[in-house]
């Protein structure tokens, strides 16, 4: 009796492990396609609104799904009025946020570095400067996109059958 409790825990803990990678493929493309529209929005609102930077990030994070709102706010917050006196730059600020924030993603390491690249030239540049990083981050990101989809694709079911094959295989070893 406790073999048999002991195999169906295998198999759960196996199937939701499984699950759990299934779920990372998928929140991937869809957090990538979030990221890129809060970039459009980010390019309307210093392109046509001429929102200041703190401003802006903060509206974006008022739309904007987690974890990327809790990116944007944490950014805005850092950058705005009451912690000025900091002394950091925007580019420190905007690192050392995205380095912290980056783990609660899906994302992966390509997509952290384009976002890098832009924070290294917000604030720092001229308007239009700033219009065509942001231009550039979104090619970059939409490639990355077409990349995730395709893994999403090709490893969603992938992992969710690995998950249980791999737990019944420990079952089975096991009895």
């Amino acid at each position: 009796m406790l073999k048999l409790v002991g195999a169906l825990l295998v198999l759960i803990a196996g199937t939701l492990i499984g699950l759990v990678q299934s779920a990372r493929y998928a929140a991937r493309p869809r957090q990538i396609r979030e990221l890129l529209h809060a970039l459009q929005r980010l390019e309307t609102e210093i392109g046509y609104g001429q929102t200041h930077l703190p401003e802006a990030l903060k509206r974006i994070s008022d739309t904007a799904p987690p974890p990327l709102s809790l990116l944007f706010s944490d950014i805005s917050r850092s950058l705005s009025k009451e912690s000025a006196g900091s002394g950091e730059t925007v580019r420190e600020c905007w690192e050392r946020i995205i380095l912290a924030r980056w783990p609660e993603t899906a994302m992966k390491n390509t997509e952290r570095e384009a976002i890098l690249r832009l924070g290294a030239t917000l604030g720092g540049s001229g308007r239009e400067d700033q219009l065509k990083h942001i231009r550039l981050a979104a090619i970059q990101l939409q490639a990355e996109e077409a990349a995730a989809r395709e893994d999403q694709r090709r490893y969603e079911k992938l992992s969710r059958s690995l998950g249980m094959l791999g737990a019944a295989l420990v079952v089975i070893v096991m009895i």
